[in-house]
């Protein structure tokens, strides 16, 4: 079952609209530090946290792509080592 979210990509026409005037006005750094971290907040609440299910499946896809990655730098490094052994005289390091 699945549940439709709403995904706002696009931000606020208030937010827009604000910092449109809060840019038009100069500010102290600490006025437009409170600003920004007002923006953030804002931000931060169009956050959607993944679901325990969503969770696991992404820990698992990165995990895969990771060991994936893993192999195949294993498998280059050994590759160019022989490769390097063969051209110096060294002999393969495998063989």
């Amino acid at each position: 079952m699945s549940v439709a979210r709403k995904v706002i990509d696009e931000p606020s026409e208030d937010v827009v609209a604000n910092a449109r005037k809060e840019r038009a006005e100069k500010r102290s750094p600490f006025a437009r530090l409170v600003i920004f971290i007002r923006q953030v907040m804002g931000e931060l609440r169009k956050v959607v946290t993944p679901t325990r299910k969503e969770l696991l499946s992404y820990t698992g896809v990165v995990l895969v792509f990771v060991v994936v990655m893993m192999v195949l730098v294993s498998v280059l490094d050994l590759a160019f080592g022989n490769l390097v052994g063969w051209v110096f005289g060294d002999g393969p390091l495998i063989g």
